[in-house]
């Protein structure tokens, strides 16, 4: 087993290795105001690290963190212009491509969602399938995130519309935990640690789950690419060496957590990440470590998944045309994949 000196040293190496590697060609922008929805969750844990490690620094870059209440809000920061770049899902890049408004995601943090759709554990018994949530309150990160995605992926599998169901946005972290727990939901599309806490607290029962390779292909037929890191398509015009420096910084982070155990990640993370349990958080850190990119790249066949999941399952999307060859740029991590 690694110690945790061991797994510093390798981070040192790291920095030392890519020192200068961005500022090698002048980088355009240094500020930078990063969006995200649930920063504390095990799904951007990788922004975590690379803020506490010092990396986005290493590369050059003073980087602002700004927190929301679910990822359809931080896309919206992009949109806005109020963030330069987002940690968020996948599926935004193809969303946006069919409204008109190019973002281009350039680093793959998630191989699959690790999003979980559980029930309130006495209203478990009503519910044997999907289309048994028909009238039920469903708490998601907030509406028109992922979480409420996964939920209307899912209940279409059993012709039930979106409307069919009332989404309530219940935040992540403490607030999610506590919807469920004071009964203001029925059931509930989140993310671990939150998930963990409320099955090993007996609140839920499980109805489907997405953070294992075999429990996406048994729900979706096979993986789709989950958080990733995404800039408008002009700002990288405008920004590569920026890009490039950000990109730096995610993949010595990658490197760093593929080393790294569960108990070295709850040592770098704010402690109020553990929602109170530090062996809670442990457990649902080596239960989510295979859902991770090591490489920072989206396999096309991942990309397709993506895609067809959303003309499947989203009626606004079943006649969009898309490119996905548009919605990731592998440029990035290649040549940062190089300089290791």
């Amino acid at each position: 087993m690694k110690t945790w000196f061991g797994v510093w040293a390798g981070a040192l190496a790291l920095s030392a290795m890519f020192a200068g590697a961005a500022s090698a060609q002048a980088i355009e922008k240094k500020d930078l105001t990063l969006g995200v929805g649930g920063k504390g969750l095990l799904y951007y844990l990788q922004l975590t690290l690379t803020e506490r490690l010092g990396y986005f620094k290493d590369q050059g870059l003073n980087v602002t963190i700004t927190d929301f209440g679910g990822g359809a809000k931080a896309l919206q920061s992009l949109i806005g212009g109020s963030a330069d770049v987002v940690t968020g899902a996948y599926e935004h890049t193809i969303r946006m491509q069919v409204k008109g408004q190019p973002i281009t995601a350039v680093l793959e943090l998630g191989r699959f969602p690790g999003i979980v759709l559980a029930v309130r554990k006495d209203k478990a018994a009503q519910v044997k399938s999907f289309k048994d949530l028909k009238g039920m309150k469903i708490g998601v990160t907030a509406p028109g995130s992922s979480t409420n995605f996964f939920v209307n992926a899912l209940i279409a599998k059993d012709g039930l519309k979106p409307e069919d169901v009332s989404i309530i946005g219940v935040g992540t972290g403490l607030s999610a935990v506590a919807a469920m727990k004071k009964g203001d939901i029925d059931a509930i599309s989140n993310l671990d640690p939150v998930i963990t806490k409320l099955q090993q607290d007996g609140d839920v029962v499980v109805l489907a789950d997405s953070r294992t390779e075999e429990d996406n292909k048994k729900l979706f037929g096979g993986n789709n690419p989950a958080a990733v890191v995404y800039f408008k398509q002009d700002f990288i015009d405008k920004n590569p060496n920026t890009v490039q420096a950000v990109v730096n910084a995610f993949y010595k982070t990658q490197k760093w957590l593929a080393a790294a155990t569960p108990e070295d990640v709850a040592k770098t993370v704010p402690e109020e990440y553990y929602l109170g349990d530090r062996a809670l958080y442990i457990a649902a850190v080596k239960a989510s470590k295979p859902m991770y990119s090591v490489t920072g790249i989206i396999p096309p066949e991942g990309m397709k998944n993506a895609l067809d999941m959303l003309v499947r399952f989203d009626a606004e999307m079943k006649d969009a045309k898309v490119d996905l060859s548009k919605t990731f740029n592998d440029s990035f991590a290649k040549k940062a994949a190089a300089q290791m």
